[in-house]
């Protein structure tokens, strides 16, 4: 692994990272005909100046997991022309924070998130008109899958996603709600569970949804680990954290 010291700035570590994971996508084997994946770049935990370094080399698409980290790196970076991801677990009582800044929501797993940010989305508008500010744009929503098995569902359930089997009514009522637009589906590969069996069957569930619901194109899947075999399923939407950015600075 290449030391911080080698790099005489922060940019040229960071220019070099992301070449490295785009060289990784471009080597990596697509379906025919499918479209370069879009890199979401994770920055969680990292300075709003590597932001600010990365929109630099040309990176457009920024993932957070946590509302107060994302709201603050994405109002000192109004500046930038950036989408944010918001992509980990989200509580209801942080949907209207949420909508203010994030272009995309990639854990919608449940009937009650969604009835959340549909209110949060109605509110925005409001409050853009009253202050003579633009529409804000329907709101991405991806519908996070568990892939594990029933036995980790039962040792682990409080972690994100839902059931494969409750995807079709989760993708009716995101469909339903004004301001918010479906997507399609995300999902990680369970821990110890091979990447590659797990991305194919997140792209099984994609066609079921597409269906039903033809717009819903777009699959999240894929981190610094396991990249490759997303491309290989048809991932259009990589999330991509620490291959960038290096090791993960101490959290204090």
């Amino acid at each position: 692994m290449t030391s911080i010291s080698e790099y005489p700035s922060r940019t040229d570590e960071l220019r070099d990272r992301l070449q490295r994971v785009r060289n990784r996508i471009q080597a990596a084997g697509r379906p025919a005909g499918a479209d370069e994946p879009h890199l979401i770049v994770v920055t969680k935990y990292f300075p709003a100046s590597d932001v600010d370094i990365l929109a630099g080399l040309g990176v457009r698409d920024v993932g957070e997991n946590k509302d107060q980290e994302a709201a603050a790196k994405a109002a000192d970076l109004a500046h930038l022309d950036l989408d944010w991801h918001f992509i980990g677990q989200l509580q209801s009582n942080k949907a209207k924070s949420v909508v203010r800044y994030a272009a995309s929501v990639h854990s919608v797993d449940r009937r009650s998130l969604v009835t959340a940010l549909g209110k949060a989305m109605a509110a925005e508008q409001r409050r853009r008109e009253s202050e003579g500010l633009a529409a804000r744009g329907d709101l991405s929503c991806f519908l996070q899958v568990d892939l594990r098995g029933d036995a980790a569902r039962a040792a682990d359930p409080g972690r994100g996603g839902a059931q494969p089997e409750d995807l079709p009514l989760l993708a009716e009522a995101v469909a339903g709600t004004p301001g918010l637009l479906l997507s399609g589906v995300m999902a990680v590969a369970p821990l110890g569970a091979d990447a590659g069996d797990a991305f194919a069957r997140l792209r099984e569930l994609s066609a079921q949804l597409q269906a039903q619901h033809p717009g819903a194109l777009s699959i999240s899947a894929g981190m610094s680990s396991d990249l490759e075999a997303a491309v290989a399923h048809g991932a259009t939407h990589l999330r991509i954290g620490s291959d960038v950015l290096g090791p993960r600075p101490p959290v204090r």
